[in-house]
């Protein structure tokens, strides 16, 4: 499928695309948020319907630990974390946090197409490739959107992050975030980060004690930027 180019939406390139129905992708509960929240809060204040799918609970994580059922806590902030960026319906599955990449690609898609009919979406959101971070989960979230993008012919637009911001952060941290070159972005847009803050804040069990976090947001300032992904 080639994917269209800004050109195709008649909009400048400093603008998220128009469209009636925004389907993000997710691996984990504040995926949505951390990533993606900006681009959701941005297109639900101009009447865009927006839904989101997580396919695992991110019971895995080494962050908020204390609680004895992250499990549970994580869906919670999940659904508080929606409503505070407009999200209109949010799906949740039961596939196992840090083996997403274990369950085969062909029940992924089936759950993912559903969901797209449900909501009728007209374009699918996701984490770039390679995960941002290099995340298998997040990746093969990505791969299964595009898989089903492919078959009933929608856009899927990626989340991504300069290779400055990218190269910073892993200096820093020692971390592994992948960025991409000016010349492989096709937007750059500014947002109001405001609403976004607020929905990362409903997720304090991976939020607080997260410098990465707040720093990445740092870096990125007013601006997220973004790619066409295809097959």
């Amino acid at each position: 499928m080639e994917l269209p180019s800004m050109k195709f939406y008649g909009v400048p390139e400093n603008h998220l695309p128009p469209t009636s129905s925004v389907l993000a992708v997710c691996a984990h509960p504040d995926d949505e948020s951390f990533g993606l929240g900006a681009a959701l809060s941005s297109w639900a204040e101009e009447g865009t319907q927006t839904s989101v799918l997580c396919f695992t609970h991110g019971e895995a994580s080494t962050l908020g630990t204390a609680d004895d059922n992250l499990h549970r806590l994580r869906e919670k902030e999940l659904a508080v974390a929606a409503d505070e960026l407009g999200v209109t319906t949010v799906r949740l599955l039961e596939y196992p946090d840090g083996r997403l990449i274990e369950e085969p690609i062909e029940q992924l898609s089936s759950e993912l197409r559903r969901v797209v009919e449900l909501v009728g979406a007209s374009l699918l959101l996701v984490f770039d490739e390679g995960g941002i971070t290099g995340h298998p989960d997040h990746m093969r979230a990505t791969e299964t959107a595009t898989a089903v993008a492919s078959d009933v012919a929608i856009p899927v637009l990626a989340w991504t992050l300069s290779e400055a911001v990218a190269a910073q952060l892993n200096n820093e941290f020692e971390t592994t975030f992948v960025g991409r070159r000016s010349e492989d972005i096709d937007m750059v847009v500014e947002v109001d980060r405001d609403r976004q803050h607020r929905a990362i804040r409903c997720h304090a069990s991976q939020s607080n004690g997260n410098p990465v976090l707040w720093r990445r947001l740092e870096l990125q300032g007013n601006q997220e930027a973004f790619r066409w992904l295809g097959r």
